[in-house]
């Protein structure tokens, strides 16, 4: 049993662990192009983007404390099946949000980016779901609340996948200004979160 929640405890942290290291891994070898990926809450502008920005930033970062906390820390209260079954899950959410960024390329950006002009991606993964890299977020919140269950990681990781469906919305607003016609019929085949449309 103690061997057990050792292994459990290494496979929640590796999760993080891969996860953050595609996200940090990608924003380094952009900026070593001269790419800014982080434009979450940038800039001047002070309007309603700005503010779901600046939360949602505070609710990410503020997650992954929380999970780490939970992973140490919190003794297990839901059985193995289901913690086994957050374990697919956390691994399944590094899968799709490493195919998300690596088929982003160098368009790939955190946050909505006003001034930088990038190409529409519909190809690979984004055939399947118009946000698959928020949808790798939700897949490894939801797999660390099934592994290491308590209600302050519960209640941080929903808040922050609110967030993450606000920032969705609001770039759902800004897209077709940049693309026009072809994201709106991109939306009209493609599910925000996974799924084809017929």
């Amino acid at each position: 049993m103690i061997l057990e929640e050792i292994y459990m405890k290494a496979i929640g942290l590796i999760i993080l662990l891969v996860f953050y290291f595609v996200y940090i891994g990608k924003m380094v070898l952009q900026r070593r192009q001269g790419i800014q990926t982080d434009q979450i809450a940038k800039g001047s502008r002070r309007d309603k983007v700005f503010y779901i920005e600046l939360i949602m930033k505070a609710a990410t970062y503020s997650v992954v404390i929380i999970e780490v906390i939970s992973i140490v820390f919190v003794k297990p209260v839901v059985p193995s099946h289901v913690r086994f079954l957050g374990m697919i899950l956390g691994f399944v959410g590094d899968v799709v949000f490493a195919l998300a960024v690596i088929t982003m390329k160098d368009n790939w950006r955190a946050g909505i980016a006003e001034n930088d002009k990038t190409e529409m991606v519909t190809a690979g993964i984004y055939q399947f779901s118009r946000n698959p890299a928020f949808l790798g977020f939700d897949l490894v919140y939801l797999g660390i609340v099934l592994m290491f269950f308590n209600w302050v990681l519960l209640l941080f990781s929903v808040f922050a996948v609110v967030m993450l469906h606000l920032q969705i919305l609001q770039e759902e607003k800004y897209l077709p200004q940049v693309f026009g016609e072809a994201y709106l019929l991109y939306c009209s085949k493609v599910c925000r979160y996974l799924g084809t449309k017929r």
